[in-house]
């Protein structure tokens, strides 16, 4: 367990934040089951309104209560979880999701969502259990009185039941808005409380995103539908001061199927419905501008890159300096800005190094595809080059991963789908020389088009002049060339390095909030809640509650809408830049202690940069004895992955859809020694 609490207590300490999430969550979910009965509206809500609403909240107070506060208060405890695990778990015995084995395994390999695991799919049918329940029981509820209303009205019954599908349409579409936002949340305490990351779960982003609109689209053209039949097309320019406000919703609409105004969307959408019944969806948008605040406070900062290493197959190796403490687990991703390219495109790629053993490097692939990597290739491959201007967000992925648990890994790749697992193999390096457990062993399956990727290789092992014994390494590569039959040896070696200069206003990557991050973040959701909460007491007690009394029929619901997102973002800088500044200070010392360093040591000629930092091979056998190449062959997965029945197996694949499809679809028809785990890579 390392220092601190004992094993015992560590155990005790994440059950007990893990059940008291779990009844907070089935809590939050039960609530959001019978908002769509007339129980809760006729009974629950009058009664908790009653006992909740005070001159300083108002009505908000306790949307905010029922809605809202569930969430953060899981965000903060899933921080205050995963820092504990980073600082006392070291061989992460206390993972309630990592002992739950069977919770990862896929159990839908083909369809439109890809691969979906056993705990993807828990929550994917819990949200569509939801959304089908609230859209049946509002429709039902409306359409029980149609006949009444359209009587009263003097409408015909199928108009006002048009009307009534029409509003069950918009408080359904809140389901899919509340859940919108958590998938692209990178750093993600709860994503990660559960054993997902965003970049594996963006696709249920783009997914609901997509179901959203459609649902809204309906709601909106169903309205319009209505008006225009009982001649109330007018309503369509009506900005109400108490009441829903339709002029902001057809805005919000509009600026959601534009898809990239997602802030207008949503500051339009509050506008529509008023700020009490948006904190429906108030948590997930929450926590995603905490996270969108602190990146781009980390993106403000250009980092040190130091060198660069072009392979024959036309793939960069790029290197920056990082921060002693700046700690990530294998297969994590980091964002690239390069401003000489682009000041707005911001680029995923997988993180190769390993925070253990390269202590003090930051090192990301890029295979040149597409137009961005080609210029970047270009810049690269100028002999006047002598410095690159980089910013980074990141670095993004598990907060742990314990692989020493198997007995031998299975390393699937396709094309630059190896890059994952370069991290992967140093962490093996390092643990094998650090540990007196036994570590797994290697079976490295990669396929390339062309025999000159095979160069890609010689990233898989640390620089020469590493102190850790590399023989203790037992690993076995075969190598695929699936569009040439004859070996070309041919400019193999001709890996060329470039040193970057120094610059004095670069500074080594570090965590935007040092190396207790999590414990930061959990702090940041906390105390930034409490200041919003202060905030608008204060305006509700003192300045809108003199004037309605919580009727919300004197002061006008907009003000009250933009003083609350106001409110928001004021409360979330203050908590979020005090937390960045601390931190920031801390790791200026370093910083000023590496810049020294640098500055100190005399950078050398573009002419004079050769190829010095050749990979070492290992001791006992070389990386090339260790690699079987078969030419003109694609991998028999199947066949190979059948010859592992005793093993405990970790299959670890990463690379095209097919092929990740094919493993899942192996390991999950095979017996339970197979553990299969997809990787998400950028490059």
């Amino acid at each position: 367990m390392g220092s601190g609490p004992s094993g015992a207590a560590m155990k005790l300490v994440a059950a007990v934040m893990t059940f008291l999430s779990m009844v907070v969550f089935l809590g939050y979910m039960m609530i959001w089951s019978m908002k769509s009965t007339n129980t809760f509206y006729l009974h629950w809500w009058p009664d908790v309104l009653k006992k909740t609403s005070s001159t300083y909240l108002g009505e908000q107070g306790t949307t905010t209560l029922i809605y809202a506060f569930p969430i953060l208060f899981i965000a903060t405890i899933g921080s205050l979880y995963l820092h504990l695990e980073k600082k006392y778990d070291h061989d992460h015995s206390t993972r309630f999701i990592s002992r739950i084995i069977l919770l990862k395994r896929p159990v839908i390999t083909k369809g439109p969502l890809g691969i979906v695991s056993w705990t993807e799919l828990t929550f994917l049918a819990m949200f569509v259990a939801l959304l089908v329940w609230s859209m049946y029981s509002y429709t039902h509820n409306m359409f029980a009185f149609a006949a009444l209303e359209a009587a009263q009205e003097k409408f015909q019954v199928w108009e006002v039941k048009l009307r009534g599908a029409a509003l069950s349409l918009g408080l359904a579409g809140n389901a899919c808005l509340a859940f919108l936002f958590f998938p692209v949340t990178r750093g993600s305490s709860i994503l990660q409380f559960v054993g997902l990351t965003s970049e594996a779960s963006i696709k249920y982003h783009i997914w609901l995103g997509n179901i959203t609109m459609v649902i809204f689209t309906a709601h909106g053209l169903s309205y319009i539908t209505y008006w225009s039949h009982t001649h109330q097309i007018s309503q369509m320019l009506k900005w109400d001061k108490f009441m829903v406000s339709n002029v902001a919703g057809e805005i919000a609409l509009l600026a959601g199927l534009v898809m990239c105004l997602y802030v207008m969307f949503v500051i339009f959408y509050v506008f529509h419905v008023g700020f009490a019944e948006s904190c429906l969806i108030l948590p997930g948008f929450y926590l995603f501008l905490i996270d969108r605040y602190l990146r781009s406070l980390q993106s403000q900062q250009k980092v040190r890159s130091v060198a660069a290493r072009i392979l024959p197959c036309e793939t960069v190796e790029l290197n920056f300096s990082k921060n002693s403490e700046l700690s990530y687990a294998p297969t994590s991703i980091a964002f690239i800005n390069v401003p000489s390219i682009s000041r707005i495109q911001w680029h995923p790629f997988t993180v190769t190094s390993n925070s253990n053993m390269d202590s003090d490097k930051l090192s990301i692939v890029i295979k040149r595809e597409g137009s961005w990597s080609h210029k970047l290739y270009q810049i690269l491959s100028s002999p006047s080059t002598n410095r690159l201007e980089v910013a980074i967000e990141g670095p993004y992925g598990p907060p742990s991963t314990n692989f020493t648990r198997y007995e031998r890994l299975v390393l699937v790749s396709g094309g630059s789908g190896i890059t994952p697992f370069i991290s992967i193999i140093r962490e093996i390096i390092f643990k094998c020389n650090t540990t007196s457990s036994k570590t797994p062993r290697i079976h490295l399956i990669c396929a390339f088009k062309k025999y000159v990727d095979l160069t890609m290789l010689d990233l898989l092992l640390p620089v020469s002049g590493t102190t850790l014994d590399l023989s203790r390494l037992l690993l076995q590569i075969e190598a695929y060339i699936t569009r040439e039959t004859q070996s070309k040896t041919e400019n193999q070696n001709s890996i060329r390095t470039i040193l970057f200069r120094p610059h004095q206003s670069d500074r080594p990557v570090s965590a935007v909030l040092g190396p207790n991050s999590w414990l930061w973040l959990g702090a940041i959701i906390s105390s930034s809640f409490i200041i919003f909460l202060i905030l608008i007491g204060l305006l509700t007690r003192f300045y809108i509650y003199p004037i309605d009394h919580n009727t919300n029929m004197k002061h006008p619901v907009p003000a009250s809408s933009a003083f609350n997102m106001l409110f928001v973002c004021i409360a979330i800088t203050i908590a979020a830049s005090a937390a960045f500044l601390w931190n920031k200070g801390e790791n200026a010392k370093e910083s000023s202690q590496i810049r020294t360093t640098d500055m100190s040591t005399p950078a050398p000629s573009p002419t004079s940069l050769v190829s010095e930092t050749e990979l070492e091979s290992l001791p006992h056998q070389s990386l090339r004895q260790a690699t079987t190449v078969h030419l003109g062959q694609r991998p028999n997965l199947k066949k190979i992955l059948s010859e592992y029945k005793e093993e405990k197996v970790g299959v670890y694949v990463s690379g095209p859809r097919k092929m990740r499809q094919e493993v899942a679809a192996i390991c999950s028809s095979s017996a339970d020694n197979l553990h299969f785990e997809s990787i998400s890579f950028s490059w």
